[in-house]
């Protein structure tokens, strides 16, 4: 509702869509690369999945359960802007993170 009020007496409006690609370009304006933006444990998921892990291989090798590991493989494709393991692995090749 505060949007519309904003709106109506000249003010700009942009969608959480909108928005959250701000917030990406913002975080990545640096010139830093994607994976400098992780944690620790994330950029090892990353790592792990890029090397054709499963999520159930990983959390066994780190002593996680396979719902942590999904939590942070959730991150990773957020902070990344990525939608797919597929993706994330040709960025680790890419970036010779693997």
């Amino acid at each position: 509702m505060q949007a519309i009020h904003k709106i109506l007496h000249g003010g700009e409006y942009i969608s959480a869509d909108v928005a959250d690609e701000l917030v990406q370009f913002a975080r990545h304006e640096d010139g830093q690369p994607l994976h400098k933006h992780l944690s620790d444990r994330e950029f090892q998921v990353l790592c792990l999945i890029a090397s054709g892990k499963e999520v159930k291989e990983i959390s066994s090798e780190l002593g996680l359960s396979a719902k942590t590991i999904s939590t942070y493989r959730a991150r990773l494709l957020e902070k990344m802007n990525m939608k797919t393991n597929a993706e994330l692995t040709h960025y680790a090749v890419q970036n010779e993170l693997v």
